[in-house]
């Protein structure tokens, strides 16, 4: 009888043991899977986040407007706002020979926001001085190579500048201006992409005065206007050698 209830304590025993490994087994099991499906959640949340971030950029990056092409209907609304978004009035022209510094007049807006535009996007880096008088003019913003033809198709390859001549201003040493198309052009307008820079005596000046809009002033660097000026050309003025515009910083 001893011996009958001692197997059925032990027998009880096991069994009880195996309901709690059973149990423990179970909770790992859930533990687990509940780890598993938080790690899944949080993946999934993740990877949301990701999706979200990345449809945010590609949002972004396709409502960013083309760059405006500008023409003679849209280039003083253009200029105006430009100009009054982009206040600077000073400009550093980098040489091989050595730097230019310009001040940009204020009363000639539409050319000085022109100015700007073209330097921040870049046009004049690779250009040259292609035309070069002594005792008279350096002229840049041109080159013989396609990548000036492209910038200028991008930028707008038709649009003129309305004139903004001064009275009484006057051509004198170290002015800035608008280089301007002959033909078919009775009011004066300029072409936006090439400016000179006179040093010629005033009585050089007389055809340019009233006719052409001068929107600065050389305020340092006269030496390497001159030193420009006075390189080898050939029939056309244009140098034998190269002077390149390597880059200009507006401030």
């Amino acid at each position: 009888m001893r011996y009958l209830l001692g197997l059925a304590i032990i027998w009880v025993g096991l069994f009880a043991s195996c309901e709690d490994t059973k149990k423990a087994s179970e909770e790992t099991t859930s533990i687990a899977s509940k780890k598993e499906k938080d790690s899944v959640i949080s993946k999934t949340e993740n990877d949301s986040v990701l999706l979200k971030t990345d449809s945010v950029a590609i949002s972004q990056k396709s409502s960013k407007n083309p760059q405006t092409e500008i023409t003679n209907e849209n280039a003083v609304s253009f200029f105006t706002d430009y100009g009054n978004n982009n206040p600077e009035t000073s400009a550093t022209i980098q040489t091989q020979h050595g730097e230019i510094e310009i001040a940009l007049f204020k009363d000639t807006p539409l050319h000085r926001a022109n100015f700007i535009y073209l330097v921040k996007q870049g046009y004049f880096n690779g250009t040259y001085f292609h035309r070069v008088v002594k005792n008279f003019i350096i002229q840049g913003g041109n080159s013989d190579n396609v990548a000036t033809v492209r910038k200028r198709n991008k930028i707008g390859k038709t649009y003129l500048l309305p004139a903004e001549i001064i009275p009484g201003r006057n051509h004198t040493y170290g002015t800035l201006s608008g280089a301007k198309e002959y033909r078919e052009n009775p009011d004066n307008r300029t072409m936006p992409y090439e400016f000179f820079i006179f040093l010629g005596p005033q009585t050089s000046s007389a055809h340019l005065n009233e006719s052409y809009t001068i929107f600065g002033k050389v305020v340092r660097g006269m030496e390497v206007v001159e030193k420009i000026a006075n390189l080898p050309a050939d029939e056309g003025d244009w140098p034998l050698q190269n002077v390149y515009i390597k880059g200009i910083i507006l401030r």
